[in-house]
């Protein structure tokens, strides 16, 4: 079970990013921080990303059906956007209400749009096997800790169609010089001694984004436990950081 007061603090930090720097808290380039970011170009990139996505889904042949898809971690609901193009209802869900009220402005023209708050540790407001694609990218990453991860991934297996596809993805491994994130332990601290949010953020260049890791052999057990079948795993290192990506394509284990 989660710690209530860890879900509290973070959405508290999302609904601070939501107000200080939206988009470059959802594709952290440091080119386009401050508000750098070009919304046509920001939304681009979800276009591209699920246009990947769906090359990859045909290669397994999954989704079986196009009705419904989940967007975990949706933000202002840059990829909830680019998944109209391909199923009926797309559903998104976020723990920021700041970034949903973005996401239903900025999507109004997709009538195919659903946003929900979830502030809980879990999904219980989907029912079982409700989706046909439940995919995340960018997000696991940076929930409380690793039994929250899993406890989502349990989730997504969960709410799983048969021959449905899950794709979500979480670092392996983050360096020891990154795993110690001081940026954000000194947001959180000073925060605590009540200066401004917006005073961290744009003078010391602070921010409470978190970043942890899975090991590829706890995710698969968390699979496997669920009910769920991995059909592949890519792994991927990210640039000069070090850290280890993977990004898991799932379908259930009743559907093989």
């Amino acid at each position: 079970m989660t710690d209530p007061r860890q879900l509290r603090r973070l959405r508290e930090d999302w609904e601070d990013l939501a107000r200080l720097d939206p988009l470059w808290a959802i594709l952290s380039d440091s080119r386009h921080r401050h508000g750098g970011w070009e919304l046509d170009d920001f939304l681009r990139t979800g276009d591209v990303e699920i246009a990947g996505l769906m090359r990859l889904a045909e290669s397994f042949g999954l989704p079986q059906r196009r009705d419904r898809a989940l967007d975990f971690g949706c933000g202002v609901g840059r990829l909830t956007r680019a998944l109209t193009a391909y199923f009926g209802e797309c559903v998104g869900v976020d723990i920021s209400t700041r970034m949903l009220e973005s996401a239903r402005a900025m999507n109004a023209d997709r009538a195919n749009c659903v946003f929900i708050h979830n502030a809980r540790g879990d999904l219980g407001v989907f029912d079982d096997r409700s989706f046909d694609l439940v995919y995340t990218n960018i997000v696991l990453q940076h929930l409380p800790d690793r039994a929250t991860a899993s406890r989502y991934i349990t989730e997504f297996v969960r709410i799983l169609q048969p021959r449905g596809l899950l794709v979500f993805q979480i670092p392996d491994k983050i360096p020891p010089r990154r795993a110690l994130q001081p940026r954000q332990r000194l947001f959180h601290l000073l925060r605590r001694t009540g200066i401004a949010s917006n005073q961290l953020y744009r003078r010391l260049g602070l921010h409470p984004i978190r970043m942890i890791d899975l090991p590829e052999d706890e995710a698969i057990d968390v699979v496997a436990s669920a009910g769920g079948t991995i059909l592949e795993v890519q792994a991927m290192t990210l640039g000069s950081t070090g850290i280890e990506n993977r990004t898991y394509f799932v379908t259930r284990s009743d559907a093989t």
